[in-house]
């Protein structure tokens, strides 16, 4: 089945061809960034507006790459939420009418559902059941996965998610916008030793997450600092960076051995970051639990994921109806 894929959940227009739902045809990402850096963080409002520009140059290139032309399209998949409500509608709306016009069966999907199987579209996937760490801008989540579709929630965060807290601490020392990668980039260059961030476990026999804490710890230390600020960015990068690490893989590995699981995947566009999934690989290695990355390309927002997502609901026969709406939440 050839399935067109559409994801506008928050700042980034996608759209991809994939076949079976794990062979990528083609897959276009048109990124906000430079739009909404000035503000250092998403404006919902010039977000949606930039979906709407995107749309349709973006499905089209998609198309040409991957060699489809909309006749051999054979069904569509689009992010239904959680995200940006205004930036949502516009992906949903489209797929909605596309896919009445062509005829086609369409679905609408979690974006979390697509990242978890944003793993699939790899050569070598895990196999069921796995444990993964799904952390992102918005989402940082542990889930017990049995199926294409079926996901046991097993611990959430109880406040920032792990990439909002990467942006709001770059944010804080002037970095510039989206921080995970210019934290990231930075912390290799400084000491992760040298400033002992705490470590936010919570209770150690749960799941849940909390970086409210570490991120006014690092404000406390910036403040405190402020003379000689300059330098220790690399330092303050590190230790954060380890601290926010340090937890996520304790999480997930604990969490894969508590449901005596062998397998580990980290999706999600914090799942990216060089040094998480270096320690989570090793950490699990030393339990005799595998590891599964995606490429970084399938790390962030993307389309592809949701395509592989929608194949199998729609395999399933499951389809969306018409009068279906987006939604901004979602726990599952």
């Amino acid at each position: 089945m050839i399935v067109l894929g559409i994801e506008t959940s928050c700042d980034e227009t996608a759209a991809a061809v994939v076949a079976d739902g794990c062979r990528i045809l083609s897959s276009v990402v048109s990124s906000q960034v430079a739009v909404h850096r000035p503000f250092g963080g998403v404006v919902p409002e010039l977000a949606s507006r930039k979906h709407i520009e995107a749309i349709v140059p973006v499905v089209r290139q998609a198309l040409s790459e991957g060699g489809i032309s909309q006749a051999e399209l054979e069904a569509v998949a689009v992010t239904q939420g959680p995200g940006l409500i205004g930036s949502l509608l516009v992906g949903f709306s489209f797929a909605k009418a596309f896919a009445m016009v062509r005829g086609l069966p369409w679905i609408g999907v979690s974006h979390l559902e697509g990242h978890i199987n944003s793993v699939f579209l790899e050569p070598d996937p895990p196999a069921f059941p796995f444990t993964t760490l799904l952390a992102s801008g918005g989402h940082t989540s542990i889930y017990h996965v049995t199926s294409h579709t079926q996901f046991d929630l097993m611990g959430q965060t109880r406040d920032d998610a792990a990439g909002e807290a990467f942006d709001k601490v770059a944010k804080m020392l002037d970095l510039g916008y989206p921080g995970g990668g210019i934290i990231s980039k930075l912390a290799q260059e400084g000491d992760p030793t040298q400033i002992p961030f705490p470590r936010s476990y919570l209770d150690r026999s749960s799941f849940d997450f909390s970086f409210s804490g570490l991120k006014t710890a690092v404000g406390r230390y910036i403040r405190d600092h402020s003379r000689d600020l300059a330098e220790r960015i690399p330092d303050i990068a590190a230790g954060f960076q380890e601290a926010v690490v340090d937890v996520l893989a304790y999480k997930v590995i604990e969490a894969a051995v508590c449901k005596k699981c062998n397998r580990i995947a980290l999706v999600g566009g914090v799942a990216a970051n060089g040094r998480l999934r270096e320690k989570v690989t090793v950490d699990a290695r030393k339990k005799g639990i595998s590891v599964y990355l995606p490429g970084h390309d399938l790390c962030g927002d993307n389309a592809a994921m949701i395509a592989a997502a929608g194949y199998h609901h729609l395999a399933n026969g499951a389809r969306s109806d018409f009068d279906d709406d987006v939604y901004s939440r979602q726990a599952i």
